[in-house]
């Protein structure tokens, strides 16, 4: 058994959430052997804190199967590395990837989505910043179970916390039943304050809930927060996929690589009986990714206990932590994640500044 063969094998193990083979991925640091033991260190691009030694696992049994190795010893680490955003932008300094999730439409979880998605990368050991951009219908802190104004250092505004999620909304700057009536130039200068004033710290992913829809204020706001990758919610309905098609469009216009498509309220269980129907069609979020060629981000359910535990304030992720439905939204976190980590990555805070004097 030689290096090469090992990388062979290695080579053969696809990770599932990144898609790619360890080798192809970048993922294999070093190879170590003596006689028939072998041992392998291995790099991932995404958050494993809690997932790390099932895959670690599954790496060894693979490795073992060969005949020609009596034992495998693997380690897993990660790093969150940023990624590259339109040409015209650069990464924020303390923020490695902003994930904007977005929909064609309202109605369709988009901000149920995105609070999960957060909460499931920090389950992974990630540090995860949560802005929420839907300017018209802020809902997130409701969700989270936070009120009260965010105070600030008289520079800076100082986002408030939840779950280990640092969160900030319009909704902590304004009553809740306060109607929101800003045309587009408004709602774009307050949400590039609150990105910009907001003392985020150091942050592996930021998740920002967009507006739903694909008008002049999402396009602006594509254009101008720097994007590493863009998920698109929809439900498997015919009229959901058709404005879901439109966001993958626009995204793609202002060159946001958009990292799949998440297929909600995919079927809905009975809180009584159990029984699973898919009552919005089936299969149409599966369809919509295999005609775009994008990845199927997950199939998430429509239950009672994810209405319940946001109207408490306590997201699926928080209070029902090993549920069925929790595990669903930590697989989307993997999903996105993964996919995200083989995208190209941002030169701006690798590359020193080069100056040339004559």
């Amino acid at each position: 058994m030689n290096k090469e063969s090992v990388m062979a094998l290695l080579a053969e193990i696809n990770d599932e959430n990144s898609g790619r083979d360890l080798v192809a991925a970048g993922n294999i640091r070093e190879v170590g052997i003596h006689e028939d033991r072998v041992s392998v260190d291995v790099r991932l691009g995404y958050p494993v804190a809690d997932k790390g030694a099932a895959l670690a696992a599954n790496i060894k049994e693979s490795l073992e199967s060969d005949p020609g190795i009596d034992s495998a010893s693997v380690n897993i680490s990660w790093k969150v590395m940023p990624h590259k955003v339109q040409e015209d932008l650069k990464p924020l300094d303390s923020i490695a990837n902003i994930i904007a999730v977005g929909s064609g439409k309202g109605g369709v979880g988009k901000s149920t989505t995105a609070v999960n998605l957060a909460l499931a990368l920090q389950r992974e050991g990630a540090r995860v910043g949560l802005l929420d951009a839907d300017i018209y219908g802020p809902s997130i802190p409701s969700m989270l179970g936070v009120k009260g104004q965010p105070s600030t250092d008289g520079e800076h505004i100082i986002p408030k916390e939840a779950h280990g999620l640092k969160v900030m909304s319009v909704g902590f700057l304004v009553a809740e039943d306060t109607a929101m009536i800003w045309r587009g130039p408004m709602v774009t200068s307050a949400l590039q304050q609150l990105l910009g004033d907001t003392l985020w710290g150091d942050l592996d992913y930021l998740v920002i809930d967009l507006p739903p829809g694909t008008g002049d204020i999402q396009l602006t706001l594509a254009q101008k927060i720097p994007v590493a990758g863009a998920v698109i919610v929809t439900t498997p309905q015919d009229i959901a996929l058709i404005d879901a098609k439109r966001a993958v469009n626009m995204f793609r216009k202002v060159d946001v690589p958009v990292l799949g498509v998440v297929e909600n309220m995919s079927t809905h269980i009975c809180t009584a009986c159990g029984h699973e129907e898919a009552i919005f069609g089936h299969g149409g979020g599966a369809e919509m990714a295999k005609e775009f060629e994008l990845p199927l981000l997950g199939q998430l359910p429509l239950t009672m206990e994810i209405r319940s535990s946001l109207d408490a304030g306590k997201p699926t992720m928080m209070q029902e932590q090993d549920s069925p439905v929790a595990q669903s939204y930590r697989s989307l976190a993997l999903r996105t994640a993964g996919v995200l980590s083989v995208m190209p990555r941002s030169m701006s805070l690798q590359m020193p500044q080069i100056v040339v004097q004559n």
